[in-house]
């Protein structure tokens, strides 16, 4: 068998099968039911369409476990199932095989099909790279040990991803061959924004036996991919498309690219230079029958052998040719330059308004910047209400008001995509600075019922945004130069899981950070212990402050914010007698905690309740303007 399986990747063109998931869609099996499990529950139903891609002409057949990995399996409950699912369909897939070989005495070869995780990997998600290739490795051990004869790695939208994929089938399968397939977008590049020469030559150099794009939206995208993969690698290329992309016909989804076209888009794969072609989602063995009619019209093994062996290897510039190194953090910015020097730095937090009315904003600013504050900060809908964009406020009062900003970023509304093209432009529009936060969830504001995004969580946000200014977008192709922001964060000393805390500042700066900014502080003792828990990887921390209005608004802030506030604060607020009492005790209150932070931190931001912009000003003993 391993020397049919060398034949598979010496150079000629090996005509694979089409999709599982639409043959099994065709049969009555509803989407919102897991397939990998159509291997124990219903095995002739998965047989039986392995059987027609071999009566078709299939020379390399799937097995049905695009799906198989515990991440996928856990959303429907079966997460223990990962060896089950894997060794049926392994098993499934070989007695097709060993049947037509007997019938027909026809070779034909078994690929474990190892699809995505279904998750993000960091950096941009939550998901280590190590654990990725557990994942990856516990999916295809099994796929091993029901002996498939090699593996195929698919519809990756993520380099990195990809890569935990083939280190987890070195690791786990050494002796079984890997070719591993990404999918990319209208303009040929993966869904992580990587161009298909960068991810030819990362997978050629991770150590994948042949490399690919799959899925997409189609023939044409497809062939364009494999065009420019050709141009960075030496390795045999795969080809397996969508039948087009479908359509909405009587309520059902309907793949419309003809059989006959899919035959065209073969004769031109194999002279572009591809090895192996197939299909994928919409494929029907109807149209692997005419593709493999189109392979032997055109004499394709001596066509695909020459295409390998005459096409040059050119080698592309790598991510590190185009990186930049960025500005010095003192001088991207004032606020960078404060920090790089040691100073102390002010801050005033200025909420957008609910309207398009921003002019008691603005006037506040001014007020904080007669008064001498370095910087205002802008909240980026808080409590996920709905305001004015904080960009929007950011450049109105920069360009009116004349002092400088720090825009808050949520990932709660945004994907990855919108986050790039918003920080590209908040930095050509002068936005320097920027607080990379994750983002309260919609169900806290008062539309409920919005759906929100979180592609990426703050670790993901500081990770584009430190790649933008080494002049890197989140594919890592080159941008034109630093996008020059300073990058803060938030950490809450506060928190009952302080540990969990501790752990996600620790990977905060990690990926980027270059100063912090807390939650509001009340109980002196949770910062000591947050900045002593923080001693290995300390950097600048702005402490916050909220001078508090009433006995109602330290309730607020404890049971609803879930900001930690001792009972002695309580007792205070609440001795306090009359409205103007309690406004200058809780300004008392945050006069005393200024002075308890001011020698262990690099700086203050003091909110501005209820637009009591003076009250911040008072906090910090700014009771005159400035010359």
């Amino acid at each position: 068998m391993a020397v049919g399986i060398d034949r598979l990747f010496a150079g000629g063109t090996i005509l694979c099968d089409g999709a599982m998931g639409t043959m099994l869609y065709s049969c009555g099996v509803f989407i919102n039911r897991c397939y990998d499990e159509l291997n124990l529950s219903q095995p002739e139903m998965v047989r039986s369409v392995h059987q027609q891609y071999l009566q078709a002409g299939a020379e390399v057949i799937e097995t049905n476990t695009f799906g198989a990995n515990s991440f996928r399996l856990e959303r429907f409950a079966l997460r223990e199932k990962v060896r089950e699912f894997n060794l049926a369909g392994a098993a499934i897939a070989r007695q097709s095989v060993d049947a037509i070989r007997e019938k027909q005495g026809t070779e034909a070869f078994v690929a474990g099909a190892v699809g995505p995780l279904g998750v993000r990997l960091e950096p941009l998600g939550k998901l280590s790279l190590e654990e990725a290739r557990e994942a990856f490795a516990e999916q295809i051990s099994a796929l091993a040990e029901g002996g498939v004869d090699l593996i195929i790695i698919e519809t990756m939208m993520s380099i990195d991803e990809a890569e935990q994929a083939v280190l987890a089938a070195r690791q786990v399968a050494p002796h079984l061959k890997v070719a591993v397939m990404v999918t990319v977008d209208e303009d040929g590049n993966c869904l992580d924004g990587t161009s298909p020469e960068i991810a030819a030559e990362r997978l050629t150099a991770v150590g994948a036996d042949a490399i690919g794009c799959n899925c997409s939206s189609g023939p044409a995208t497809v062939l364009t991919v494999i065009e420019r993969m050709r141009e960075a690698t030496a390795l045999p290329l795969l080809a397996m498309p969508n039948a087009g992309m479908p359509r909405n016909v009587e309520g059902r989804n309907i793949y419309l690219t003809s059989p006959e076209y899919m035959a065209s888009f073969v004769r031109k794969a194999v002279r572009a230079g591809a090895s192996w072609v197939g299909g994928c989602c919409g494929t029907t063995p109807a149209h692997i029958r005419a593709m493999r009619s189109a392979l032997r019209a055109m004499g394709a093994q001596e066509s695909g052998e020459k295409s390998t062996e005459h096409t040059p290897h050119v080698v592309h510039a790598s991510e590190s040719e185009h990186r930049v190194e960025p500005r010095p953090l003192g001088e991207r910015s004032r606020i960078g330059r404060m920090i790089a020097d040691g100073e102390f730095v002010t801050m005033v937090e200025i909420v957008p308004p609910k309207g398009f009315d921003c002019s008691k904003e603005l006037a506040g600013a001014l007020l904080m910047k007669k008064r001498g504050v370095h910087v205002i900060n802008v909240p980026d809908s808080p409590r996920a209400s709905a305001r004015m964009g904080a960009q929007s406020l950011c450049v109105q009062i920069q360009q009116q008001v004349g002092i400088e900003t720090i825009l808050h970023y949520t990932c709660r509304d945004r994907n990855v995509l919108s986050m790039q093209s918003d920080l590209l432009g908040a930095s050509s529009i002068g936005l320097k600075n920027i607080l990379c936060l994750t983002g309260d969830p919609p169900k806290m504001g008062n539309y409920p019922d919005a759906t929100a995004v979180f592609d990426v969580d703050a670790i993901g946000l500081v990770n584009i945004v430190h790649g933008l200014n080494q002049g890197l977008d989140i594919g890592r192709n080159p941008i034109g130069g630093s996008a020059g922001f300073t990058i803060s964060v938030a950490a809450n000393p506060g928190v009952p899981d302080i540990e969990h805390e501790v752990r996600r500042f620790a990977y905060k700066v990690e990926a980027g950070a270059e100063f912090c900014i807390t939650q509001p502080v009340f109980d002196l003792r949770l910062l000591e212990d947050f900045l002593r828990r923080i001693e290995g990887f300390r950097i600048p921390v702005i402490a916050g402050i909220w001078p508090l209005t009433s006995l109602r608004n330290a309730e607020f802030m404890k049971n609803d914010l879930r900001v930690a506030m001792p009972d002695e604060i309580f007792v205070r607020m609440a001795a306090a007698g009359g409205k103007e009492e309690a406004l200058a005790e809780g300004l008392k209150i945050a006069q005393e905690m200024l002075a308890s932070v001011r020698g262990s931190v690099q700086g203050v931001q003091v909110s501005a309740p209820f637009g009591k912009y003076t009250a911040a000003a008072e906090v910090l003993g700014l009771t005159e303007e400035i010359a």
